[in-house]
This record gives C-alpha cells, sequence and structure tokens, in this order.
C-alpha cells in the first residue's frame, strides 16, 4: 500500500505538467499579436471595467479569444472572474443567475447576453461527471480554471487592461500550428464529458484544424460514450453546427470518426453514407445544399436540417409511393430515431407535418389541391425548402421544375422569427432572450429596476448599474420619493376605519379626468322595483 502511495505522489508532477504547460502562465503582448480591445464588445468591455474597478480579476476566456487570434468574428463573449456570482450579481442589477450546482451569472444588455463566470478548480470526487449533481466544483485560481477545460485553444485568457493574451496551456502555439490538443488525458477527459468527442469533431471541420492521431484513436475508442451524454446538450451543440453554414464539414468529420454512426444510428445505416464517401452519400449532398442556401441568405430552421438528416428513413414518402395511413407510416419509421435523440415533442409534431405534406408538392398542376389554401399553412416554408433540397440533391429536374412552381409568388418565410438559423444573425437563444425582454421589463432592467428572471433566487442589493455606482439608502429614498408623489397614495386620516379608506380610493379610481363633478355611481336599491 505504502508503494502504491509512493508511486502516485512520484508522478503527479508529470500529470500537472499534462494539464498545465505554463504553470505561471505566460503572456503574449501586443506587440506580438493582433488583438486589441476595440475589438471586443462594447457592452462586455463595460463588464470587464466595472469588474476591475471594485478590485477583481477578470478576462475574456474562450471561443471569444480564440477567434479572433484567428481573425474570425466571435459569436458571443464570455467572462471570467475572481468574483463570486452573488458580488457580481450585487455590482450587476441587470443580471439573472443560472444553474444548479455552479452558479453562472447572465448579464443582459439590449439584444444581447454576457456571461460571467467564476475561476473553477478541476477538484473533484473520482468518478464524477461534468453532468453530475452530485460532483464537488469548488472556486479556484486562473491556472486551475484553465486546466479544468476542453482543449488548449479555449484556455486562454484576454485582458483588456494591457491587452495581452495569457497562456496556461500551450493553446497560443496550437492555434498557431492549427493543432487540436485536449488538456490532460483524453481517455478520461472523454469519459468524463463525452460531448468534447463531438466538439472535437466540431472544431476540426469548422477551423480546418488537424486531429492528431492520437487524439483521433482516442475518439473512436470512447465513442460508445456519447451515448450516456446528456441528449439537451447534443442538440444544442446540433443546432450551433447548423447555423455555422459548415455542416457539411462537420458531419464529414464526424463520419471519420465513427461518431456519426453512433448519434444517427438509424438515419446512418437507412441511407449510403456508410458504402461511398460522406460527400457523396444522399446526407451529404442534401447539408451541402442547405450550407448552400444558408450562406446565400435563405431562411432556414434547425428542423428542415435534421429532416434532411433523417429523410431516408422515409424516402418511400419522398417518392411518393405510400398512398395510404401516411402518417402512421412515417411515424413508425421515425420514432426510433426520435427516441434516440429524446427529440422534443414539439419538433416531432413540426417534421411530422414537413414529411407527410411532401406529397402535396407533386400536385403543383391540379387546381383542386388549393395550393394558395396550403402555401398559407404554418408548416408550408419548411416543407417546401425540404422537398427542393431533396430534388436538387438527387438531381431529378421533374421535381426541380415543380419546386419552382412552388417557389413563384410573393417570397415566404417560417411564421415563427425564432425558429430561423442564420450565419449573419445572433443565436437562437439570444434571439429568444430579446423577444421575451422586449416589453418594458427589459428597459427596468438596463435601469436597474427590478429583475424578473431572478424570482426566487439569490440577489443581491439592487444597484444603478448603468447610471454609476449608487448606495442601496439612496434607492430606498428615491422609490419612498416616488410613492409619496403617485396621487393614489395618501396619508390615512386619523381616526378613519379601513372601510372609509377604500371608499375613497375607489372613488378617485372612478374619477375621469377632467371631470371634477363626477361622483361615485351609488348602488341601486333592491327594494327600487
Amino acid at each position: 500500500m505504502f508503494n502504491r502511495i509512493l508511486g502516485f505522489v512520484k508522478r503527479l508532477p508529470l500529470l500537472k505538467n499534462r494539464a498545465l504547460q505554463q504553470s505561471e502562465g505566460k503572456r503574449y503582448y501586443r506587440q506580438q499579436h493582433g488583438l486589441r480591445r476595440e475589438q471586443m464588445d462594447p457592452d462586455a468591455l463595460k463588464v470587464v471595467n466595472r469588474l476591475s474597478r471594485h478590485g477583481y480579476k477578470s478576462y475574456f476566456v474562450g471561443g471569444c479569444v480564440r477567434d479572433m487570434l484567428m481573425g474570425r468574428k466571435p459569436k458571443d463573449f464570455d467572462i471570467v472572474t475572481n468574483a463570486t456570482p452573488a458580488q457580481i450579481r450585487k455590482l450587476f442589477s441587470n443580471s439573472r443567475s443560472i444553474g444548479r450546482r455552479f452558479r453562472i451569472v447572465h448579464i443582459l444588455f439590449r439584444g444581447k447576453v454576457i456571461e460571467v463566470s467564476t475561476f473553477r478548480s478541476p477538484s473533484r470526487r473520482a468518478g464524477a461527471r461534468d453532468d453530475d449533481t452530485e460532483g464537488e466544483l469548488h472556486y479556484g485560481t486562473p491556472q486551475e480554471d484553465a486546466s479544468r477545460r476542453d482543449f488548449t485553444f479555449n484556455a486562454l485568457y484576454f485582458d483588456p487592461r494591457n491587452e495581452s493574451v495569457i497562456d496556461y496551456v500551450g493553446g497560443y502555439e496550437d492555434i498557431r500550428n492549427k493543432r487540436i490538443v485536449i488538456i490532460g488525458d483524453a481517455d478520461r477527459s472523454f469519459r468524463e464529458d463525452p460531448v468534447r468527442m463531438l466538439r472535437a469533431a466540431k472544431f476540426s471541420g469548422l477551423l480546418g484544424f488537424e486531429l492528431p492521431s492520437s487524439l483521433l484513436k482516442a475518439i473512436r475508442r470512447n465513442k460508445q460514450e456519447i451515448l450516456k451524454a446528456n441528449q439537451s446538450r447534443l442538440l444544442e451543440e446540433y443546432t450551433k453546427i447548423f447555423r455555422t453554414g459548415q455542416t457539411t464539414e462537420v458531419f464529414h468529420k464526424l463520419a471519420d470518426t465513427g461518431l456519426l454512426r453512433i448519434l444517427f444510428g438509424d438515419a446512418f445505416d437507412a441511407g449510403d453514407a456508410g458504402r461511398v464517401p460522406f460527400p457523396e452519400s444522399g446526407i451529404g449532398k442534401r447539408l451541402a445544399i442547405a450550407d448552400r442556401m444558408l450562406n446565400e441568405r435563405e431562411d432556414l430552421t434547425a428542423t428542415i436540417y435534421m429532416s434532411l438528416i433523417m429523410a431516408d428513413l422515409v424516402s418511400s414518402i419522398l417518392d411518393d409511393r405510400v398512398k395510404h395511413n401516411v402518417i402512421e407510416h412515417i411515424k413508425k419509421k421515425l420514432m426510433p430515431a426520435w427516441k434516440a435523440i429524446q427529440y422534443p415533442a414539439r419538433e416531432r409534431d413540426r417534421m411530422l407535418q414537413i414529411f407527410a405534406s411532401q406529397s402535396r408538392f407533386n400536385q403543383s398542376d391540379n387546381r383542386k389541391s388549393r395550393p394558395d389554401v396550403f402555401r398559407k399553412k404554418p408548416f408550408f416554408y419548411e416543407a417546401f425548402m425540404v422537398f427542393k433540397i431533396n430534388a436538387l440533391a438527387r438531381g431529378n429536374e421533374a421535381l426541380v421544375q415543380k419546386a419552382m412552381f412552388w417557389e413563384i409568388g410573393p417570397k415566404t418565410r417560417p411564421p415563427e422569427a425564432n425558429r430561423i438559423i442564420s450565419i449573419f444573425n445572433r443565436a437562437s437563444y439570444e434571439r429568444s432572450l430579446q423577444r421575451a425582454l422586449a416589453d418594458d421589463s427589459m428597459d427596468r432592467l438596463g435601469d436597474g429596476g427590478p429583475d424578473k428572471f431572478s424570482r426566487g433566487q439569490d440577489r443581491g442589493p439592487r444597484e444603478r448599474g448603468d447610471r454609476g455606482e449608487r448606495s442601496d439608502r439612496t434607492d430606498r429614498t428615491e422609490r419612498t420619493e416616488r410613492s409619496a408623489r403617485r396621487p393614489d397614495r395618501e396619508t390615512p386620516r386619523e381616526g378613519e376605519p379601513r372601510e372609509g379608506r377604500r371608499r375613497r380610493r375607489d372613488g378617485r379610481r372612478r374619477r375621469r379626468p377632467g371631470s371634477a363633478n363626477v361622483t361615485e355611481k351609488q348602488p341601486e336599491s333592491v327594494d327600487q322595483g
């Protein structure tokens, strides 16, 4: 037993060096890179500056640093700090906390969300998974926070104060060499969080980075672990992939690593993706056409992409060979695939409508089919895009001509704007949040008013974040003065019963502006008949 403990202690420096190549952190200053403070989102800079003014250490981290070092436009800006969530909430009234085991703060601005997290330590009990509610996560240092991340190029910090990039794991050189390197042991990392295998394939396809042979072998060894991943996280990753306009490249990498057959086994086996190179398969052709249309600013949805992936399962419906019990046939073919990925019920219904209406597009010359009525259906646009993409992928000229018939006329769009994915817009999560905050409550959030999203959560004292630092006593005084100025709030008369105050208040509310002589209507007598 003593020898085993001694051997483990001797291996500790080696295990530490695997995670932290630069234990003290290597700084790359502005002379060595082109990243500048002005390139950052102005609202995110406000968050960093306020945290710094109050004595907290804060950096930009993750994908925004990686993308801007590569000359790409980041989709969002994440911030990491040594302030706890409660301390962050105290500084920003326009914020809310999310998460159960480890709280993350979302700071809400008009049309965007800035995510702020606290430095975390990777220490947790053995066998705990990232989505395990019993696992222990503790606040840590920047070094520990970098060592717990997935890939080296996602563990870079950017300090806007002196415009320096801080690297603890060698990610800066990996970006220059276009290489994907996982932090720590690959097998252990994939067992702890299987979604990292999907993300490795995604970054390889999106960024054009090389997957080292050791990492590729580790993914193939642990590919069955992806079935244990949280399906909600996987669906979120799929949506992010669809939005890039490079879905074909990412799914090509998924096919090479063997993950595609594990994730979409039924759809993969139903088509020819396992017999021919992926770009020449039915799934590859359909996704390539969808990517081209998305880059041409066509409106597509995640349901359209998912329908294109599963189209081979209902090829008989697309060929118009099923004339009876169409709905039952589609459900029978798609239900195993839906259950495998835990597809939401609402999306199932929409996909069912898409495939069930494919035969209607073959009736373009039949006036009895009432094409004008069909065009007004809420699922028409998505069903038409699936029909058109499938016709182009098959190279069927007759189907393409029918698609052109349905395309003639006013340009239509999906009826629900939140379902649209576009590489030119913000993430769908931010769009839905912007719609939810489009009312007066968003203005109150921006001005430091009550946060309707944080009811029941721990909330710090409300401060006027956008108007400078104000004390709670000042805010309470102003609220008291505003309440005193309201006409429907008056001091009760001495000795007046509660019922009398209620009658006076009700009478004042019924009195119309500009008609001072209007008196309260008296109730009619029961004996007037």
